[in-house]
């Protein structure tokens, strides 16, 4: 089962989007393609190609990739008023097992937000190589997240969380969250993709209470089946804390960067 099972609608309405100068940076890639196609791996609810289609009226072919079922039909319900006509394809695997859906298949710009992390890396690369065009562009970007930003409000939630669940930041219901063994730009240099940009954007978000309970329950450190019955007690315990650090000068400000690798193959077309 999905680490994110049953937390589709929550992931939807409460996980942050993309920048926008991160949105414009992935549709520069493809600018010069005429009718290009999007892979997009670890895709959740869709957030990438949702952001990526109004300003790409000639993204003509959009493949998602997520072994999360209810994620899809959350990403089919946001993408279906946006596509206009064009082909959008949902594949309810790992992105180590997607395979071309078709002879000929290319894909033009392959997109991993927030997901590079859990998934086996090498092969991800390796099942890149096969099924890009010579002069694809791979990007994997992400932001981190709440459990690891440093600010007082945040740094007391974790300490919440860790006495309900204990220190350890799970990752589903019994094991814990492992760090990645190496930096995404290591893996990428020993890839087909060793062209690699480099990309840091700064952002402010102001969040409400409402908006960091939703958004734990879409987590996999802090999504409601992890509490068991202590769910109601948790979330009652969590909102105090949220509303008193809210009233405070500072109230709930996250500052922080997106980080954007975009990876090509050496010699290939910029």
């Amino acid at each position: 089962m999905s680490l994110f099972h049953a937390t589709a609608d929550a992931y939807s309405r409460h996980r942050p989007g993309l920048p926008d100068e991160v949105v414009h940076l992935l549709a520069d890639t493809l600018r010069a393609i005429r009718r290009p196609t999007l892979l997009d791996l670890g895709t959740g609810t869709g957030q990438v190609p949702a952001a990526l289609l109004p300003v790409l009226p000639q993204l003509a072919r959009l493949d998602l990739v997520d072994a999360d079922r209810d994620m899809l039909h959350q990403a089919d319900l946001a993408l279906r008023p946006l596509l206009a006509g064009r082909s959008a394809a949902f594949h309810p695997i790992r992105a180590e097992e997607f395979t071309p859906p078709a002879e000929g298949y290319r894909a033009d710009l392959v997109t991993c937000a927030r997901a590079f992390h859990w998934m086996d890396r090498p092969a991800v690369l390796a099942m890149a190589d096969r099924v890009t065009s010579p002069g694809a562009t791979l990007a994997i970007m992400g932001d981190g997240s709440l459990w690891t930003h440093p600010a007082p409000w945040t740094v007391a939630l974790r300490e919440l969380i860790q006495s309900y669940l204990g220190a350890e930041r799970r990752a589903g219901t019994t094991a814990a969250y492992t760090e990645p063994g190496r930096r995404y730009q290591d893996d990428l240099a020993e890839s087909p993709f060793g062209d690699i940009e480099e990309h840091h954007f700064p952002l402010r978000r102001v969040w409400t209470p409402d908006k960091v309970i939703g958004y734990l329950r879409s987590t996999s450190f802090a999504r409601p089946a992890l509490f068991g019955d202590g769910h109601p007690r948790f979330e009652t315990e969590a909102r105090a804390l949220l509303e008193q650090h809210a009233a405070q000068e500072d109230g709930l400000i996250e500052d922080g960067v997106f980080d954007v690798l975009l990876a090509r193959r050496p010699g290939g077309d910029r």
